[in-house]
């Protein structure tokens, strides 16, 4: 006959096992909804005609996967290694001593909870979706979070003046832009620190993004083809991109744009 401390640990356990069946479920429905809107975009490539819109669609594609390789991270490296621990605390339950039994379900219960507000933040951020509901500051906001919590870079996000919201394709492809430009940063400039800040002017609007990684001599040493798709991005949006680069010094990225132009459809 099971004492009243021990039922206690059986049904926290249970609880516990229901709360793990709901985090699967969970990741499942945040895989199987990224992959409706993967099929969806697909569907729309092939209807689209005209280049902006092919480029717009690109941008949209390139958003959504570069945002499920960071869900892919994020599972792995962090909500992974939470469900892991909480495993071993179960897996290591001694019933003869109540006390750490229920010590141990009760971490196990915290750690998993943190583990669903993780899934929780991610599934706001999937796709463009955060752009047209919460706008550019908020998404770069939670790229620079994204970013920070890798605890390799000292992040600095700031927006000056008075922010509006611009047309969603506009805010979709800066988003891109500096996503782009971070992409870069993190695979090539071997940076640690990484400024991104958001001018708000009366009818422009200027994009910086800085580091302290390496650098480059030119223009023509940019890695990748990262240069020539902000370039583009740039243009369509009737702006201008600034690039300062030193070797072994960092490296400025600045995009103004017309902020007024840009309120209208693009």
């Amino acid at each position: 006959m099971y004492d009243q401390s021990t039922q206690g640990i059986i049904i926290f356990i249970a609880g516990t096992s229901f709360l793990l069946l709901l985090l699967i479920s969970f990741i499942v429905s945040i895989a199987y909804k990224y992959q409706q809107k993967q099929n969806a975009y697909f569907k729309d490539i092939e209807t689209l005609k005209s280049s902006h819109e092919n480029t717009l669609l690109q941008s949209q594609l390139e958003i959504q996967e570069q945002t499920f390789q960071n869900i892919s991270r994020e599972i792995h490296d962090n909500i992974g290694q939470k469900l892991t621990l909480a495993k071993l605390y179960l897996n290591t339950l001694d019933f003869t001593d109540t006390d750490k039994s229920r010590l141990q379900v009760n971490n196990s219960v915290t750690i998993i909870g943190e583990a669903i507000n993780d899934l929780s933040d991610l599934s706001h951020s999937m796709s463009s979706e955060i752009i047209l509901t919460h706008g550019l500051i908020n998404a770069l906001q939670f790229e620079a979070a994204q970013l920070q919590k890798t605890g390799i870079y000292k992040i600095s996000f700031s927006a000056t003046g008075n922010p509006v919201f611009m047309d969603y394709n506009t805010e979709l492809m800066l988003f891109r832009i500096v996503q782009e430009a971070l992409n870069n940063i993190v695979k090539h400039a071997a940076a640690s620190e990484i400024d991104i800040n958001l001018h708000y002017m009366d009818a422009l609007l200027i994009i910086e993004i800085k580091d302290n990684g390496k650098g480059f001599f030119s223009s023509k040493d940019w890695p990748g083809t990262g240069l020539k798709n902000i370039k583009k991005r740039t243009s369509i949006l009737k702006g201008n991109l600034i690039i300062n680069s030193t070797q072994d010094t960092g490296t400025q990225i600045k995009v103004q744009i017309p902020s007024y132009e840009n309120n209208k459809s693009l």
